[in-house]
């Protein structure tokens, strides 16, 4: 059984990739939430999605290329799109948020480790 928090974290990672598709598909004239520059978003976006797959299914390998695989379904259905297109660089930079979210989720359960005394 999930503990309370994993559950939390599966039910926002869920709610996160709808909008993150959502958000990724919608015409670019809608005003959008924004760090400003493009791959930051990308980088943000997949921090998130990785950070809390972490703590919602800890331990899983499949998680990383998973969520890899939907950035890249994500810029072939942009390519399909009027307004958006797909590009190479966005896939890198959700590959680098997923490595930065992973990294994260690792070092803070690092610490409530140490805090812990375990």
């Amino acid at each position: 059984m999930k503990s309370k928090i994993g559950l939390l974290a599966a039910w926002a990672f869920w709610v996160c990739v709808c909008a993150i598709l959502a958000l990724s598909l919608a015409p670019p004239s809608m005003p959008m939430p924004s760090t400003g520059w493009d791959k930051s978003n990308h980088v943000l976006a997949f921090a998130t999605l990785a950070f809390l797959a972490n703590k919602a299914w800890p331990g899983r390998i499949w998680l990383l290329p998973s969520l890899l695989a939907y950035g890249a379904l994500i810029e072939i259905l942009q390519s399909f799109t009027p307004d958006r297109y797909a590009e190479w660089s966005d896939l890198w930079a959700d590959g680098l948020g997923l490595l930065v979210g992973q990294v994260f989720a690792r070092l803070m359960n690092w610490a409530a480790q140490r805090q812990s005394g375990s």
